[in-house]
């Protein structure tokens, strides 16, 4: 933990905490109306394409759907599924215990199993309050400031976008040609991106517009005190995750009746998953991706889809239930 950290504690106190929370924001028309629109396109875009795949196989969509769920091979990938959502778990575990490290104190791994476990189940409905749910944990297990923990939590989301990224570019590069024409945006959003990063660390770190106090506030502490080793870190130690994803969801791929490759994914998945980060019912978002990349194969790709990104959120809040009782056991003993 740094001085700084030391300081903006004493200063933390719990008045100064009650002083400084900021009112409840009011519920924004705007992005409400920007969710429901997304929405209506993306259900609306799935009927039509699922309902013109049953009408060539000469079918309703209800009797299509039920052929393409009978014809896959569940058990083999409720044991994949299974495997994977654990592996996920422990790496996700693993990121926030570091990152909780390098900016505030040293907490031990095993005791951020058990409330990262049972934050999935609180972020089936709402992420931003399972993410709240730490910062209450830390804060009454380990007298850690909620502001800190809320920085921490920033700069993981913020490392989040850019790992995808470089992800999604090694795909664009290493890719043989066959991408979709979006794609050929990415040298544009890599090298913007970049460009972003550089200035955003060079203005963190004082760099850039020294007399700003914009930085100076609490919940940019973690963006003060990261350098650039920290960044590179974080990628490395997400990255099994994703790689882990490719292979598992390839696998998945052809246990739902379609081909896909390692390589084919590895642009693919990064992009997949910047959707399943969209606010939309049962991540219809991705789901929507799925089928527009695989355009071939409407039906399984949207069962894919459907049950990969749903399974994975279910599972998660089944390995929270497994750790409820400690989480509780830890809060109030």
């Amino acid at each position: 933990m740094t001085d700084q950290n030391e300081s903006d504690r004493a200063v933390n106190s719990p008045d100064t905490q009650t002083q400084e929370s900021s009112p409840k924001k009011k519920s924004n028309p705007l992005g409400r109306l920007i969710f429901l629109a997304l929405t209506a396109i993306c259900f609306v875009y799935l009927y039509f394409r699922l309902n013109g795949a049953a009408a060539r196989e000469g079918l309703a969509l209800v009797p299509y759907m039920t052929d393409v769920f009978a014809n896959v091979a569940w058990l083999p990938w409720l044991a994949l599924m299974v495997a994977y959502s654990l592996f996920y778990f422990f790496v996700d575990t693993l990121v926030v215990t570091r990152a909780l490290n390098w900016f505030i104190s040293d907490i031990k791994y095993k005791d951020i199993l058990p409330i990262r476990a049972s934050a999935y189940i609180i972020s089936i409905f709402n992420e931003q309050i399972g993410k709240g749910a730490m910062a209450y944990y830390l804060n009454k297990r380990h007298q850690i400031p909620g502001w800190e923990v809320g920085s921490v939590m920033l700069f993981i989301m913020f490392c989040e976008v850019f790992y995808l990224l470089v992800w999604a570019s090694i795909g664009y590069v290493s890719g043989d040609g066959g991408l979709p024409e979006a794609f050929n945006l990415m040298p544009a959003i890599t090298g913007g991106a970049a460009i972003f990063f550089i200035i955003w660390l060079l203005y963190f770190q004082g760099m850039i517009l020294p007399s700003n106090k914009f930085r100076d506030k609490k919940i940019f502490d973690s963006f003060r005190q990261a350098k650039l080793k920290h960044y590179f870190l974080f990628l490395i130690l997400r990255s099994p995750a994703l790689l882990a994803a490719i292979v598992v969801y390839t696998i998945a791929l052809n246990l739902f009746g379609v081909e896909a490759s390692f390589m084919e994914l590895l642009p693919y998945l990064p992009v997949i998953f910047f959707a399943a980060a969209v606010p939309t019912p049962m991540r219809a978002a991705a789901i929507t991706f799925w089928v527009i990349l695989f355009p071939e194969n409407e039906g399984q790709m949207a069962a894919f889809g459907f049950v990969q990104h749903n399974f994975f959120i279910l599972f998660n809040a089944i390995i929270g239930l497994v750790f409820w009782r400690r989480a509780q056991r830890d809060l109030f003993t």
